[in-house]
């Protein structure tokens, strides 16, 4: 039997935390937030750090459950929703005793439950929360697919199987933290991929016959034409999974094997940030809050698809969000929906593009006008024209650095003086995974390493990485952060580009402004620990 200390004392008297830190976690916590995540939320603890202690303390093993052999048959004793909701996984049955992983095997409350109701003696082992649920999803969507395989027929009675797997899919993809969810039609089959940390992977397969019902299922959901399958369509869903308010954006696409449907996840708990969760460096946060606290001005936010401008944008309309200003925004989509900010969204099929959109904004008196997205010519000159006339606009574009910005703005046929005058700066961002922070381990850089952090003035005596663990499913990285360039556009800068400079040169001058470009920003991150050289290089590739 596990002797039933408290938490709190186990990790104070392993020297982990202190009690100041314990009462703060306590008094700050959420409602039936448990300590140990307290604990985790504030970065006293790391996840390795809880498990080991708890594994030296409780003398309980830990376990990796990436290779587990699990026994099906244990499956059978716990449901999968009880599963979920306590973070424990049923791994094998031995005599009379049955192995449970869990997140906290100091939940007394529920190993005499799991006794009760099954009769067996209840072992506990440790394993890491994102291990657990990794596993729930992978051995019990195996176990519930062969069941509708066996029961399902592709006809109208299959509603029921398909009503599942769909929530299973979507439960798996938040649980995973993914941010996309593709379904993938094959000739016999259907792949299930989830995007985690900007990389695609294989979880599942689904059997062929499920195909159109599922798709079907999707598109009532969203909204869109079931009979209509040789067109793309676009589709919305708010709901909530597994007790997360989510926003899932649907788009399907004809290809020779039925359709391809698309779920974008959008976490409606995590959608707003704080300026300071940006992974700006403390030069860049100064610059950019400097940036966005001009009275009138544009500020432009530039990367590819994918590379976290909408976060940055809503951080920053949040951050200015006062009662004294009228800040509107035109979208395509409205992303997330902030309180005290007007949002409209963009509506090709009754004329609301952004170029009438803005015009429209600039009649109800804005102090602060978000535009989506730059995409063309006559979008463009509003924006640049409301900037001029006392108005902080915030918009995007798709380029490479900040630097090619401005010539991108012109190739739109926008006049250089009215470009030049209305810009306040650019900010280029990327993102990058992030090193697991519970297999961190650190390294000397080898001859090459040492050569690119030198050409760009930066000399670290060690550099990290990630080996793999069950907390990052051994990928060796776990979420992602933010590189950054800001270009602040003085009036150096804007002489340079009104003689038509060449770039190369406004590059020498930012820099001996102290300008630190993504290159440099993130070899700075590679030092601190925060994410790998090869991650950085993949940025300066796409340069």
């Amino acid at each position: 039997m596990i002797a039933r200390k408290r938490l709190g004392d186990l990790l104070e008297d392993a020297g982990l935390v202190t009690a100041e830190q314990i009462s703060d976690a306590l008094e700050n916590k959420k409602d039936e937030q448990k300590l140990g995540d307290a604990l985790l939320e504030r970065g006293y603890i790391t996840e390795r750090q809880l498990i080991e202690a708890l594994e030296f303390q409780l003398g309980i093993p830990h376990v990796s459950l990436y290779q587990y052999p699990i026994e099906e048959q244990a499956l059978g004793y716990i449901p999968k929703e009880l599963a979920q909701k306590n973070y424990i996984m049923p791994l094998q049955v031995r005599d009379n005793t049955l192995v449970v992983a869990m997140k906290d095997p100091m939940d007394y409350y529920i190993i005499d439950d799991l006794e009760m109701a099954t009769g067996y003696s209840i072992s506990p082992a440790i394993a890491t929360k994102d291990d657990i649920l990794y596993a729930i999803n992978k051995f019990y969507f195996k176990k519930e697919t062969e069941v509708r395989v066996e029961y399902s027929n592709g006809t109208a009675d299959d509603e029921a199987p398909v009503i599942r797997l769909l929530d299973q899919l979507l439960n798996t993809g938040v649980q995973l933290r993914a941010s996309d969810i593709h379904i993938d039609p094959q000739e016999s089959n259907i792949i299930v991929r989830y995007r985690i940390d900007g990389r695609l992977q294989t979880e599942n397969t689904v059997t062929k016959h499920m195909q159109n019902s599922l798709v079907a299922r999707i598109k009532i959901l969203a909204d869109m034409n079931i009979t209509q399958t040789r067109l793309p369509q676009d589709g919305r869903i708010k709901t909530a999974i597994a007790g997360t308010p989510v926003d899932l954006r649907i788009s399907s696409l004809p290809t020779i094997h039925g359709e391809k449907v698309v779920i974008r996840i959008l976490d409606l708990n995590n959608a707003l940030m704080q300026l300071s969760e940006l992974n700006f460096s403390q030069e860049n946060h100064k610059k950019y809050r400097q940036l966005i606290s001009q009275p009138s001005g544009l500020v432009l936010l530039t990367g590819p698809t994918g590379s976290g401008k909408t976060s940055t944008l809503y951080a920053s309309l949040n951050f200015l969000n006062k009662e004294a200003d009228n800040i509107i925004t035109v979208e395509d989509p409205v992303e997330f929906q902030l309180d005290g900010i007007n949002q409209v969204q963009v509506n090709s099929s009754v004329g609301l593009t952004f170029a009438n959109g803005l015009r429209s904004i600039l009649r109800q008196d804005p102090n602060i006008i978000m535009v989506g997205e730059i995409r063309d010519q006559e979008t463009a000159e509003i924006a640049i024209r409301a900037s001029l006339t006392g108005h902080l606009v915030f918009s995007t574009l798709h380029t490479n650095s900040a630097i090619d910005t401005v010539p991108r703005l012109f190739d739109m046929g926008i006049e250089p003086y009215l470009a030049v005058s209305a810009l306040n700066g650019i900010v280029a961002q990327r993102l990058v995974r992030k090193i697991c922070m519970d297999c961190r381990e650190k390294r000397e850089p080898t001859e090459m390493e040492k050569e690119i952090f030198a050409r760009n003035g930066v000399e670290p005596e060690f550099i990290y990485f990630g080996e793999g663990c069950s907390s990052c499913h051994q990928r060796g990285y776990r979420s992602r952060l933010a590189v950054h360039e800001v270009l602040v556009i003085d009036e150096t800068i804007r002489s340079m580009l009104l003689n038509n400079r060449p770039l190369k040169e406004i590059r020498d001058y930012a820099e001996e402004q102290g300008m630190a470009f993504l290159m440099e920003d993130g070899l700075e991150k590679v030092r601190a620990g925060l994410t790998t050289i090869e991650e950085i290089m993949q940025v300066s590739i796409s340069l």
